[in-house]
């Protein structure tokens, strides 16, 4: 049923909710104050909707849009089965922990939400245009995962799924392992420390990308890049990387297995496999590209003749 149709909301404030099996269009509609406890959320959309000041222990939502235009929710060791889909939109100040999240399109135009020791199987469609976003402990499986999306820090997630974080600006990732394609696409000012990241396309069309101490795995990944920066990196089954990208600054501890016309700056490997440079397509005088012996530790330039 649509929010123009009939409803009879049952309006509380200030209460302790306990073990309640609750149906119905906007069951708690406008609750204020409310601490709820192993109370499940049947039939009936929007039950939570434009509430302030909740409280959700051990809670199960089973159908959709349960969280929409709230403020100040916490929720603990609640499970979003997969009919609760769209769950939490338009919502100010959540805290999630323990969850279970099991409904694709969750999380769209929050402000300052955080999610720890949780996971997120279904996490098609997920986090979308938020802002202020902390992840700690997720995991996650699905496409299109916190797509532009603000000012996010995240502390080790598992997420399995393609084109994460497209659009997204002032992102930082630390200790995280992520096999998507198409990763951090059109994102600005985008930081990475100690993860592993493996997928096609990494980070195209990106201003401001700083990789710290991580592994990578990409087919013609980190091409078309404005400053890059590499600090202690490997490149692992990596080619035709760097097309394009400019102002880079690698430092790569390993073999990199293929380059492709950089664009401008420095790039420092232990050994560039294949280096393809074609003249009417990049000024290689632009590219300042060195290789480390692995024993000795000097470090050369290698000069590619026009």
């Amino acid at each position: 049923m649509s929010d123009s149709k009939r409803f009879n909301p049952v309006r509380r404030s200030g209460e302790e909710i306990h073990e309640e099996q609750l149906s119905g269009e906007r069951a708690l509609y406008r609750g204020r104050d409310l601490k709820i406890y192993d109370t499940v959320f049947h039939d009936g959309e929007s039950p939570l909707k434009e509430s302030r000041n909740i409280e959700l222990y051990g809670c199960e939502f089973q159908w959709k849009y349960p969280v929409w235009y709230a403020d100040n929710v916490y929720a603990k060791d609640c499970v979003w089965q997969e009919m609760g889909r769209s769950g939490v939109w338009y919502t100010n100040n959540m805290t999630i922990e323990d969850s279970l999240i099991g409904a694709p399109k969750n999380f769209r135009r929050c402000k300052n939400l955080k999610i720890r020791n949780s996971s997120m199987p279904n996490a098609q469609e997920t986090l979308w245009m938020c802002d202020g976003v902390e992840l700690s402990n997720v995991t996650a499986r699905g496409d299109y995962f916190g797509m532009n999306s603000d000012n996010i820090k995240v502390d080790h997630l598992e997420l399995f799924g393609n084109y994460a974080f497209d659009g997204s600006k002032n992102v930082e990732v630390r200790n995280s392992r992520l096999v998507t394609k198409d990763c951090f696409w059109n994102c600005e000012n985008v930081t990475v420390y100690d993860s592993y990241i493996s997928g096609e396309y990494l980070a195209w069309n990106t201003k401001n990308l700083t990789l710290v101490n991580c592994t990578i795995e990409s087919n013609q990944g980190l091409c078309y890049i404005n400053n890059l920066k590499m600090v202690n990196c490997k490149l692992v089954n990596t080619t035709l990387a760097f097309e394009y990208a400019y102002d880079v600054d690698a430092e790569i501890i390993n073999k990199v297995d293929g380059i492709l016309n950089p664009g401008s700056g420095s790039i420092k490997a232990r050994k560039i496999a294949e280096l393809i440079v074609e003249p009417d397509n990049c000024d290689i005088s632009k590219t300042n590209i060195m290789v480390k012996d692995a024993e000795s530790g000097e470090v050369r330039s290698i000069s590619i003749a026009k």
